[in-house]
């Protein structure tokens, strides 16, 4: 199940699902936001933030039958993350839009966005992310416990070396970094501190490593 708090993602960043890697979509986003795309987010197709989703709904999926709306239906009851539901509404599959709608607004009570097409789709999101964004930062400033510079894109060197540590992939890193500014703090972090950004058994292995 898909909860608030299982996935973290970068400040500025979008962790995107595997299956989209080469898609239209993701070429488009490409270069206008920072992606990374990770195996196993399994329900979620762009987490835009710790708090919200997106669950894009293509063409195909709408033709193909109703495996996507037990894919919403399961998102809805196993999750407390914001879903965004975005459908690829053409004239193939505009005769399914209708039932989608009831589905999504009224039974499930979530945000439903038509596009018409992939690039409409990458435009949204980029949007969503400028909100997400602010309303972080919004968050930061808030909490004084929270309050930091804004975090600065390491150098891809020290990125790739923090990478080599077991259970570190490219999303944990930038997390890693962005919380310890250098790999001399990460290496003098505590257990507890290091929880505190990646969770008991990966900051074990980190601790260890």
């Amino acid at each position: 199940p898909v909860t608030g708090g299982s996935i973290v993602v970068p400040y500025g960043h979008v962790i995107g699902n595997e299956k989209w890697r080469g898609s239209e979509v993701a070429q488009r986003l490409q270069g206008k936001i920072r992606l990374i795309f990770e195996d196993g987010l399994e329900l979620v197709d762009f987490h835009l933030s710790n708090r919200t989703c997106i669950l894009l709904i293509s063409e195909a999926d709408l033709v193909a039958g109703d495996e996507f709306k037990r894919r919403l239906v399961r998102f809805r009851n196993a999750s407390s993350l914001r879903g965004i539901v975005i459908v690829e509404k053409t004239q193939i599959s505009d005769q399914y839009y209708l039932g989608v709608q009831k589905l999504v607004v009224l039974e499930l009570g979530m945000v439903l966005l038509p596009v018409a097409n992939q690039g409409e789709a990458a435009q949204l999101i980029i949007q969503l992310v400028s909100f997400c964004v602010r309303e972080q930062s919004r968050d930061r400033g808030a909490n004084p416990f929270l309050r930091k510079q804004r975090a600065q894109l390491p150098e891809p060197a020290v990125l790739q070396t923090v990478q080599h540590i077991p259970g570190v992939g490219k999303a944990k890193a930038l997390l890693l970094l962005q919380q310890f500014g250098s790999i001399h703090r990460l290496c003098n972090a505590s257990i507890r501190e290091l929880e505190e950004v990646v969770g008991q058994t990966v900051a074990q292995q980190i601790y260890t490593f």
